[in-house]
């Protein structure tokens, strides 16, 4: 879900690129090119700047969270999508229940309440850059700005448009490598020139300066980064030898996303002290810099243009914003976990009340942006949110694979992970962690009340991860069933993975 950047939709950076890389795969897919589906499903820059911060230990920060968390959410979703269609909602339903299944359903959603307007956050800083640089940190023009793009949206979407769905295919190369690589390559040329790293690059940084608990707490986003591996796992059954070649191709994923989320991250963090870094305007903090050095600063606004335009819709928030929705929507039509106003559909077959309450919802959300001074803080308590939310789904697909594999040890699979009770429990204790180390604030709450915090994160955890999803359960009813509406789950698992 990077995210958002999601998005996946769980996604993470639910980001843009996903919807992409879910298309059915042929059959004989390559591992390399599953490989490159779940980079492509995966990497994002929008996180760049939240690790920066951290200079040289970003590596361990980014590393740790592949290994215990990436590669057993890899492993294990690829044996349940090898075995159970339909995605997280099938594979809980019949692992725990239907209730626990809607629950991962409806965290799938509601994440995205929170990650939409850390995406557009991001996207408000980085046009800053085109009008004024100074914008980036007001929250009166990050609300505004999330606001004007997110209802932007949901009026597309409402219309049924398909035609900017195939623009998502660019939103890897000209969102995330093109810039990626020219902030690298700018990096390098600026350390090779003798000019001093404004982070330590030596191995006494390898590791995070402890001071505590919130010296630790950035690593809670890096989950989100690595969230959405469930989605390409529904590909395991095209692969000619999944058992061989699934685990090979999620190790060159592995390492490819790793390359992309480090090195902008070092690059950032050589040219922009951690004291001076935005966590929406990091990215164009660092080419701002480099441009001025080598005295070409016009670029700064064209670069500007092209990372904004990207994210918020070649990149695909436009085609992606209706995807967990309706997911949401098919499952609880089946099944009569919404009310009819809820199920509701528009002339164009677009779920557009869900649409609407959740802009009403997210206009909140971001109207927060205004009344929190920091605009840094502001977006890393909603990126804490959507993490906490989204963690949801995972301890509830670990626990679901165990049992699955102790209940049904001879349903039919095409791809079994190694030591699956191990890595299920790595994958649960590391959630955990997550969990609680999100609790935390970090140097970047801005000094703010701890318990103050504690309410925003932990609340927003309760109310809108726990306590909606179980009001909808406690207060349905038979007549809010609509089983004409189609099965549960579409190809690919689209209802359970939140995509459309």
């Amino acid at each position: 879900m990077s995210t958002m950047d999601v998005p996946s939709e769980a996604e993470s950076e639910l980001p843009a690129s996903r919807p992409q890389a879910r298309k059915n795969a042929a059959p004989g897919m390559t591992w390399v090119t599953l490989a490159l589906m779940t980079t492509a499903s995966v990497a994002s820059l929008r996180s760049a700047p939240t690790m920066a911060v951290y200079g040289l230990a970003c590596v361990f920060l980014y590393v740790v969270p592949a290994l215990v968390f990436l590669m057993p959410t890899a492993l294990v979703s690829a044996e349940l999508a090898s075995g159970w269609n339909g995605g997280v909602y099938r594979w809980v339903s019949e692992g725990l229940s239907k209730p626990l299944g809607f629950l991962a359903v409806w965290c799938q959603f509601a994440m995205t309440i929170f990650y939409y307007p850390s995406l557009l956050a991001y996207v408000a800083s980085t046009i800053a850059y085109v009008i004024d640089p100074r914008l980036a940190g007001s929250g009166l023009y990050t609300a505004i700005v999330i606001m004007v793009l997110y209802w932007t949206g949901v009026w597309v979407s409402a219309r049924g448009t398909k035609a900017v769905a195939g623009l998502s295919s660019w939103g890897l190369i000209i969102g995330t490598l093109v810039p990626g690589t020219v902030l690298v390559v700018l990096g390098l040329v600026f350390l090779g020139q003798g000019n001093g790293s404004a982070a330590p690059m030596n191995s006494s940084h390898l590791l995070p300066q402890w001071t505590g608990l919130a010296s630790l707490v950035l690593i809670v986003n890096n989950f989100l980064s690595y969230s959405g591996m469930e989605m390409n796992a529904v590909h395991v059954s095209s692969l000619k030898n999944p058992a061989r070649e699934y685990p090979r191709s999620m190790f060159l994923a592995m390492g490819l996303v790793l390359l992309i989320f480090i090195l902008p991250a070092l690059a950032i963090s050589w040219v922009v002290p951690s004291d001076q870094l935005s966590l929406t305007a990091g990215v164009m903090q660092a080419f701002d810099a480099f441009f001025s050095h080598f005295h070409v600063g016009w670029l700064t606004p064209v670069v500007a243009v092209a990372v904004a335009l990207v994210a918020a819709a070649l990149g695909g928030m436009l085609t992606w914003l209706a995807g967990p929705s309706k997911g949401l929507l098919l499952i609880s039509r089946e099944e009569g976990y919404l009310p009819p106003f809820l199920q509701r559909l528009n002339k164009n077959g677009i779920q557009q009340n869900i649409l609407v309450t959740q802009g009403v919802v997210t206009t909140a959300i971001a109207l927060m942006y205004a009344l929190i001074p920091n605009v840094s803080s502001a977006y890393w308590i909603f990126s804490v949110i959507t993490t906490q939310v989204y963690l949801i789904v995972y301890l509830l697909m670990f626990t679901a694979a165990i049992r699955l594999r102790r209940t049904q040890p001879d349903h039919p699979r095409g791809y079994r992970a190694p030591a699956l009770v191990p890595l299920c429990v790595l994958g649960l204790l590391a959630s955990l962690a997550a969990l609680a180390i999100g609790l935390v604030p970090s140097s970047q709450f801005g000094g703010g009340s701890v318990w103050a915090y504690i309410a925003l994160v932990g609340g927003g955890l309760v109310v809108l991860g726990l306590l909606v999803p179980y009001l909808f359960l406690r207060l349905r009813k038979p007549g809010w069933r609509t089983p004409a509406a189609g099965p549960p789950a579409g190809p690919e698992g689209a209802t359970a993975d939140g995509g459309a």
